[in-house]
């Protein structure tokens, strides 16, 4: 088992990742010391629920909880709602949940994005541990601290920050995925070796065939490599208060409003990632911040993971994206403010409000490629 350690200025975590990682007794022992005599609280959706729920919930019972409360949730973007929210939290009513309660976040992004929200507000705050069982859940959402939910006109505009107890990756999980939800994740992967680590970008663009398809090796040190990396950025900043954390969302404002105009149904999170990095690695180059072909380079990675190089939603004008955008919880005092790329692994925070050029740009990924 491998363990990684999370430190930030609220506390510390640990990221426990392996095959079958719930039967090891070092893991056993670890949830032991924070599920002993707890009432917990799992919450799912309804697609992960009939695969792990019932031996995750034997397992946290096994570890010494006093109780163990269920509930599941429409699986999918549209849920990750204020509604949703509500419901969460009136079933842990209930249930009897005070603030000693733990909540588990059993699923992918969404689960743990509206699992932590509850637990940052119910009762003004309870514990809660992140369960991922997708490779962008991995890899990115359950590391961190964000929560949140969407509101109709964006993504993830009302959350807040509350750090996980634990983050307990059962790698072995992932092959349950279908092959879209995987390469959802990958590009999530490619971003941390964009803004991070140009030799990890350099091992993915050797290594995506074998990634892919799941490949226990190469599955195995690209989840501990982009915890490691998201890790070492969200110790240095942990609320965004210092503007170091900012580059993680590197092609997620353009991402976001692709997103958005896909009504968060017919493009993934990973899909509509892909092709805002490319139209911020395509900024990057026309203001002359890096140099020529890095965005052909990122492309080319990206094609190889199967991901799209072009928004293609209905709606998705280069117009519409900027408007989109334009929301974006970066913006500042009516700036927008991007994370564009030096090189890859190098990124910095940029304020862009050229209309003209930024248009120019996104319409280079829209529509056919």
């Amino acid at each position: 088992m491998e363990r990684l350690e999370v430190q930030t200025e609220s506390g510390f975590y640990p990221i426990l990742a392996a095959e079958g990682a719930l039967a090891l007794p070092a893991v056993r022992r670890e949830l032991r010391e924070r599920l002993a005599d707890r009432d917990c609280f799992v919450i799912t959706d309804d697609t992960v629920g009939p695969l792990y729920l019932a031996p995750l919930v034997r397992v946290v019972k096994e570890v010494g909880a006093r109780s163990c409360a269920t509930t599941a949730f429409p699986a999918g973007e549209a849920s990750k709602t204020l509604a949703t929210l509500g419901d969460l939290c009136r079933r842990a009513v209930e249930n009897g949940l005070d603030r000693q309660a733990l909540f588990i976040a059993l699923g992918g992004g969404v689960v743990g994005d509206l699992t932590g929200f509850a637990a940052a507000t119910y009762m003004r705050g309870v514990a809660y541990i992140q369960v991922p069982t997708t490779l962008l859940a991995m890899v990115d959402s359950s590391v961190g601290g964000k929560t949140a939910v969407d509101l109709p006109e964006g993504k993830n505009l009302v959350g807040a920050f509350h750090q996980p107890e634990l983050v307990l990756a059962q790698l072995n999980w992932l092959r349950t995925l279908p092959p879209r939800q995987v390469r959802c994740g990958v590009a999530e992967v490619i971003k941390y070796g964009v803004i991070l680590d140009p030799e990890f970008f350099a091992y993915l663009e050797a290594s995506m065939p074998e990634l892919l398809v799941l490949d226990a090796t190469v599955c195995r040190q690209v989840v501990l490599q982009s915890c490691r990396l998201k890790a070492q950025v969200v110790a240095q900043d942990e609320n965004e208060s210092k503007g170091i954390r900012e580059i993680l969302n590197f092609g997620h404002t353009f991402g976001h409003a692709v997103e958005a105009l896909g009504g968060y149904s017919t493009v993934t999170h990973g899909e509509a990632v892909a092709v805002g990095m490319l139209m911020a690695a395509g900024l990057s180059e026309r203001l002359g911040l890096a140099p020529e072909g890095t965005a052909a380079r990122l492309e080319a990675l990206i094609r190889a993971a199967g991901l799209p190089v072009r928004a293609q939603p209905p709606g998705a004008t280069p117009d519409a994206i900027l408007e989109g955008m334009s929301r974006d919880k970066k913006v500042k005092h009516g700036q927008l403010r991007l994370v564009l790329v030096r090189d890859i692994g190098v990124a910095q925070v940029v304020e862009c409000n050229d209309r003209e050029l930024l248009l120019e740009v996104i319409g280079r990924y829209c529509g056919q490629p």
